[in-house]
């Protein structure tokens, strides 16, 4: 800050500081969780839960079911991460910034097919039943997804980065909950929920009774004629080709239900009154392209009746024109008729899209911004966009371990400096020598004492028993000369020499780094433990002093430029690497690089190896998993194809956009593949246990799984929109924007490209 006010306001210059503990604590908010951003997200989850499964028929209404789901969704997250917490797996900043809500979008998809499927079972069916009933239609779809998720993340786990390796486990952990969430607490909410409507109580208020008001039914003319001739048409007298006349028995009834004081329905059904008219028959509509069937009207006042008893069971209200309308409808009557026609199909682009993903998987370059880690407008990202930009710096370490002895490989250690002044990139002196290590300046002090030892001697301040007279470093000298380290045998004053102490640094300067075992310091411990005791040479010999412990690490630094590209870093890496290895074969010397280009690039080395081994392992599961559980191989390989071509379209659009790959990148590109599941198993399943053509089958398909994908990708929509508030781009690039296009991919494949694929080639019905 000081620099800053420094320098003028109309100066050209700009100074940017930066210091270590400033991007440590950045980094320690980025993994610091966002309450607001968390309650924020679930909250905006259970507003649209609860509003898309309301209706205005109080009896098929399921706002409370939808709101106990998120809630069971938000719990069995928590548990899952709490498990996590127990078994020792550590929390980052992916787990903190992005889990809470990928697995909150993930969660609640199979909570909307489960809901929707219970909604579509048939009244008929016992009242105990009707549970079974849904688990046996969804079951299959919700254990498919589930499975297919947790094998993904495993896989995911799979890529040799500690972090996303966390993270990944932990996702697999909460999927595991979710399930159990799903198979064994959800269903027993539905079966709470229907007793609700059994008895007529209002959807989430259920303390109230529905409201009740008089009305009459009105039930449509049904047309009466023979069984045999089933609406037998018979020439015109005029002699018109086109045209027949029929004739039509209407039976009109009319009934009123009202409320008792009790809260029970009264049905009060007036007779009917009959009607013959002939008239000229309407001509018959074209067959139904899908192949539907067409309602066969009643016959009899019985059926008529009888719609009334159905009814009688549950409240039914009168929905208001705009309430009518729902996803069902629209795919039924709408989307599938459209969809499903021949030219339609042959229209559909997906072979322009896989060709411009292939264009972008050759745009993907690997690499990694420090400045998309550090959030805009702060001092840290100032700097390191400048060095990036114009000096591209780094500084970096070797650390020597312990399990060798320090004193002893003094050469070997010195060897292993001089070898990195093969790395190209590592910065040298004005001299072109490398920079000096901690044994070079050990070794430089060394030899001052020697020098002033030799002084001392020489003028006879120190002699062979005394050292009293001569100066500090020369006393320090003699106490180091006469150390050797033995706990038994502390001190030699044969070690000095009448003549030069030149065994300070030529003979012993292992012995006297064995002895003080202070390279690092600079200063032996053992002098200064003993400055007291040794003024005279007999209490010296009276209080041993014991060696310090040995080195459990040193380090010595070196400073790297020029590096730019990825291929830089990797290069760099890969050489400091190896002579690393080299030292440790060689010398036994074991040691390890340090630093930021090691802490973010190092991840590159190998990284598409591991990303094609995982997505490789992983594909090949899911056709398993899904050949096993659909008992069709043909089903599964279509499957994995559409999840293979999201995979590759994912990363191609990825490429288009500028996005580089990382190691978070190809945990979402392999979690793509689990993700992917959700919208395409559904339908293929629905199409599997369908009956007709294959025409029919898609359209039924699409009736019955639209609306729960539709609402499974706008609710994991919703879980990662609360990504976009966060004030690190990366966060905004490599999981907001990815998640976002992976679940548009997702409604793409599943609902326009399966529906059409299934019609083409799909297997033959089940049943």
């Amino acid at each position: 800050q000081l620099a800053q006010d420094s320098i003028p306001p109309n100066a050209t210059q700009s100074v940017h500081a930066f210091s270590t503990t400033t991007l440590n604590d950045i980094m320690k908010s980025f993994s610091d969780v966002s309450a607001i951003r968390v309650a924020g997200g679930y909250l905006l989850m259970l507003a649209y839960a609860c509003v898309t499964m309301l209706r205005w028929d109080c009896s098929k209404s399921q706002g409370a079911v939808g709101l106990a789901g998120v809630l069971l969704v938000a719990l069995s997250v928590a548990s899952g991460l709490g498990l996590c917490s127990l078994l020792g797996i550590s929390f980052n900043a992916a787990t903190t910034q992005v889990l809470p809500f990928l697995a909150l979008g993930i969660g609640v998809d199979d909570m909307f097919l489960l809901a929707h499927a219970f909604t579509e079972t048939s009244q008929h069916i016992p009242f105990k039943e009707r549970m079974g009933e849904c688990l046996k239609r969804t079951g299959t779809s919700v254990a498919l997804t589930s499975v297919s998720n947790m094998i993904a993340f495993f896989m995911a786990a799979l890529v040799p980065i500690p972090a996303l390796r966390a993270f990944s486990l932990q996702a697999a952990v909460v999927v595991v909950f979710n399930f159990a969430m799903v198979l064994f607490v959800f269903p027993a909410i539905l079966s709470l929920d229907l007793h609700r409507r059994e008895k007529r109580r209002l959807d989430i208020l259920c303390c109230f009774y529905s409201p009740c008001s008089s009305r009459v039914i009105q039930i449509q003319p049904q047309e009466l004629a023979d069984a045999n001739d089933n609406h037998a048409c018979h020439p015109s007298p005029y002699g018109h080709p086109g045209m027949a006349t029929s004739t039509q028995i209407t039976t009109t009834v009319q009934a009123f239900t009202r409320c008792d004081p009790s809260g029970h329905h009264v049905v009060t059904v007036l007779p009917p009154t009959s009607q013959v008219c002939t008239s000229p028959a309407v001509l018959l509509p074209p067959t139904d392209p899908l192949g539907s069937q067409v309602f066969a009207p009643s016959s009899s006042t019985r059926d008529l009746l009888a719609q009334l008893d159905e009814a009688k069971g549950g409240r039914e209200c009168v929905p208001l024109p705009f309430c009518r309308w729902s996803l069902a409808d629209f795919a039924r009557e709408k989307y599938a008729p459209l969809l499903l026609r021949t030219r339609t199909k042959a229209g559909v682009g997906f072979l322009a899209l896989l060709g411009l993903s292939l264009y972008g998987t050759t745009m993907v370059h690997d690499g990694l911004y420090l400045t998309d880690i550090v959030p805009r407008d702060t001092k840290a990202h100032a700097f390191i966009s400048a060095q990036f930009k114009y000096f591209s710096f780094y500084n970096m370490f070797i650390v020597t371990k312990g399990g060798f002895h320090y004193p002893g490989a003094q050469a070997a250690l010195l060897s292993l400096h001089q070898a990195f002044s093969t790395v190209k990139y590592v910065v040298r002196e004005g001299n072109r020598d490398l920079p000096k290590m901690w044994l070079h300046y050990f070794q430089d002090w060394l030899r001052g004492l020697q020098a002033t030892f030799d002084r001392d001697w020489q003028a006879g301040r120190i002699t062979h028993d005394s050292y009293r007279n001569g100066s500090e470093d020369g006393a320090l000298a003699y106490k180091l000369l006469i150390q050797t380290g033995n706990k038994k045998d502390p001190f030699n004053f044969n070690q000095v020499h009448g003549d030069r102490a030149g065994p300070v640094v030529a003979g012993q300067a292992s012995g006297c780094l064995g002895c003080s075992q202070a390279g690092v310091a600079g200063v032996p411990l053992c002098c200064l433990h003993s400055r007291a005791a040794c003024t005279p040479v007999l209490p010296v010999l009276s209080s041993p002093v014991p060696a310090a412990q040995p080195l459990e690490f040193a380090q010595f630094p070196f400073y790297l430029s020029g590096l730019r590209r990825t291929a830089d870093f990797v290069e760099a890496i890969e050489s400091v690497r190896a002579i690393c290895r080299e030292a440790a074969q060689r010398h036994g010397v074991l040691s390890y690089p340090s630093g930021y280009p090691f802490l973010f690039w190092e991840q590159y080395i190998g990284l598409r190896h591991w990303f094609l081994l995982a997505i490789s392992i992983l594909l090949a599961c899911t056709f398993l998993v899904c050949a096993l559980l659909l008992l069709n191989p043909w089903t599964a390989g279509i499957i994995v194809s559409i999840l293979a071509m999201m995979a590759v379209e994912l990363f191609g659009i990825m490429g288009l956009m500028g996005i580089k790959l990382s190691a978070i990148p190809v945990v979402i590109l392999i979690a793509s593949v689990g993700i992917g599941v959700e919208f395409t198993v559904h339908v293929a399943l629905g199409f599997l246990t369908a009956v007709g053509s294959r025409n029919v089958r898609s359209a039924a398909a699409l009736e019955h799984t639209f609306a729960p994908v539709m609402d499974g990708a706008i609710s994991t929509l919703l879980g990662v929109l609360m990504l976009a508030g966060s004030e690190f781009d990366f966060i905004m690039r490599y999981f907001f924007a990815v998640l976002t296009i992976l679940t548009l991919l997702g409604l793409l494949n599943g609902l326009v490209l399966l529906p059409v694929l299934l019609s083409v080639i799909g297997p033959p019905p089940e049943v």
